[in-house]
């Protein structure tokens, strides 16, 4: 029997040491006023991505420099010369989250049939 109680306390205790670093991620974003960044991608490597970002302003001016990203995965398909459009929060000057790329203005407009 005490074996048993002995198991089961080693086991939530695994489980809580997990979670842990997720409830920590989270309340670290919690209560931090959030900001849309955008901006060219100048490199990508491995584990970052360098962006010229236009400015942000209440969090950042305009300048090039090297950042991480909440999902490593997303360096696979971004390259040099797309735009792209992530969230940052107050007082993270490191991380992009939820980078996007996005198509160039001209891409999105249709020039408009001339009227005759």
């Amino acid at each position: 029997m005490h074996k048993t109680n002995y198991v089961r306390f080693t086991v939530v205790a695994a489980i809580l040491c997990l979670l842990l670093p997720l409830a920590y991620g989270q309340a670290d974003k919690a209560g931090k006023k959030e900001f849309t960044f955008k901006g060219q991608v100048e490199k990508v490597d491995a584990k970052s991505v360098t962006v010229k970002n236009e400015s942000v302003p209440g969090w950042m001016n305009s300048m090039t420099m090297s950042y991480s990203v909440d999902k490593p995965e997303v360096l696979k398909t971004v390259k040099p010369g797309d735009q792209i459009t992530a969230k940052v929060y107050e007082g993270d000057f490191k991380t992009l989250y939820g980078l996007q790329v996005v198509a160039p203005p001209a891409a999105n407009e249709k020039k408009a049939a001339p009227k005759k």
